[in-house]
């Protein structure tokens, strides 16, 4: 149900009210209006629904109104296995399948105190970052795509695609990949795949200053961007935001480099920040990130093919049960920190497994960064704030 909209006029009546207040010296009596943006509006990615108090053009309160692609996926955890979990854990970012995967497993290996097979570390660790690589190309062709800037969606789902190819190979998946198992992985890699990943890795690094050349020093681009929507570290801090929007304000938070799992431990991760906090510099640490992805996935390649061949997985028992506990894992996600915590009553199904994703909280800080801003400045930093409305809602 929408709010009611509160239109104000100025006191008097018509024109000659106007022109007598004018003259009197006198200012005119106005009353807030509320802007309900969306739940379904072009700039809000989804059923996003903002709540916009504004002083004429100017925004005074924004509230971010959450909740309409709420599906229940932690109580439906509850009620399937620890194989069938993986498939709803998959779906909340959609752009992100492969990462969001790797938590729930990674959550129930360390309940069971299993060694996952090193083929397999590296393997995962390889498809995260060319899952993270997807998930930014995406954001860096919509986003100057909500300002106006056509062209550039073109050129970044070009190269998503090149990556898609390689993706849907090995999992046969093009979103939604099912391709983590708790043990390792669901088959091992496909003969010459490594060869192909690693010409598209090439391709897409080649081809990425396409993408920089036509934004970088566009004029309309930075009008739009720089000095707008800054957010402080004090804010990040308060409100829990992380990935690139925390690092573009210089919180240089990265857990695969702050605290490893899979194979980062071993990987030279460059952590990406930028100290201006606006919108164009969330949009620069982006880009920079996927250079440092491609990078990465360059070394989990070749250390792949130093491997022996071996298994991908640890076989387990039909029926999979987690011993009683709790545990919390988390990863860094393409949009941020994604945490998973598993309590287990000793049966096949999870007595509780609560997800942080990372859009929930990074969506938050909206009331703090909107009031202060003109309308039209709120399209280039809900943008800036590359979330996915099913990660918020789960």
């Amino acid at each position: 149900m929408t709010e009611p909209r509160e239109v104000n006029v100025g006191i008097g009546a018509g024109a000659d009210a106007v022109a007598g207040a004018a003259a009197a010296g006198k200012e005119l009596a106005t009353e807030d209006m509320v802007l309900n943006i969306g739940p379904q509006h072009p700039s809000t990615h989804g059923v996003l629904r903002l709540r916009l108090t504004l002083d004429g053009e100017r925004i005074s309160a924004a509230e971010p109104v959450v909740g309409y692609m709420h599906r229940g996926a932690e109580k439906l955890f509850e009620v399937r296995d620890y194989r069938q979990i993986i498939v709803l854990a998959n779906r909340h970012d959609w752009l992100s399948a492969f990462a969001n995967e790797l938590g729930v497993v990674l959550a129930v290996e360390r309940m069971l105190g299993m060694e996952v097979p090193v083929r397999a570390v590296w393997a995962r660790t390889l498809m995260a970052e060319l899952n993270r690589v997807l998930s930014h190309l995406m954001f860096l062709g919509s986003y100057p795509l909500e300002l106006g800037a056509i062209t550039p969606v073109f050129y970044a789902f070009r190269e998503r695609e090149t990556l898609q190819a390689v993706m849907e190979e090995i999992s046969g998946g093009r979103m939604h990949y099912m391709f983590n198992r708790v043990g390792g992985l669901k088959e091992d890699l496909p003969y010459g795949w490594l060869d192909r990943v690693t010409l598209a890795v090439a391709d897409v690094r080649r081809r990425l200053p396409d993408i920089e050349a036509l934004i970088s020093g566009n004029e309309i681009f930075l009008a739009r961007t720089v000095g707008v929507g800054v957010l402080d570290r004090e804010t990040i801090m308060q409100y829990g935001v992380s990935g690139p929007i925390a690092r573009a304000s210089g919180v240089g938070l990265d857990l695969r480099r702050d605290d490893p799992y899979l194979a980062y431990g071993e990987l030279p991760v460059k952590v990406v920040t930028r100290s201006a906090g606006d919108c164009n510099a969330r949009f620069e640490v982006l880009l920079e990130q996927v250079r440092v992805s491609l990078d990465l996935a360059d070394v989990c390649v070749e250390r792949l093919r130093s491997l022996p061949r071996g298994p991908i997985n640890q076989r387990l028992p039909k029926v999979l049960k987690v011993p009683e506990g709790h545990v919390y894992a988390w990863t860094e996600n393409p949009l941020g920190i994604n945490g998973y915590y598993l309590v287990s009553r000793g049966e096949k199904t999870p007595w509780r497994l609560k997800l942080r994703s990372a859009s929930y909280n990074n969506v938050q800080v909206l009331r703090e960064m909107l009031p202060g801003h003109l309308v039209s400045d709120m399209v280039a930093i809900l943008g800036s704030m590359f979330f996915v409305v099913g990660d918020i809602d789960k």
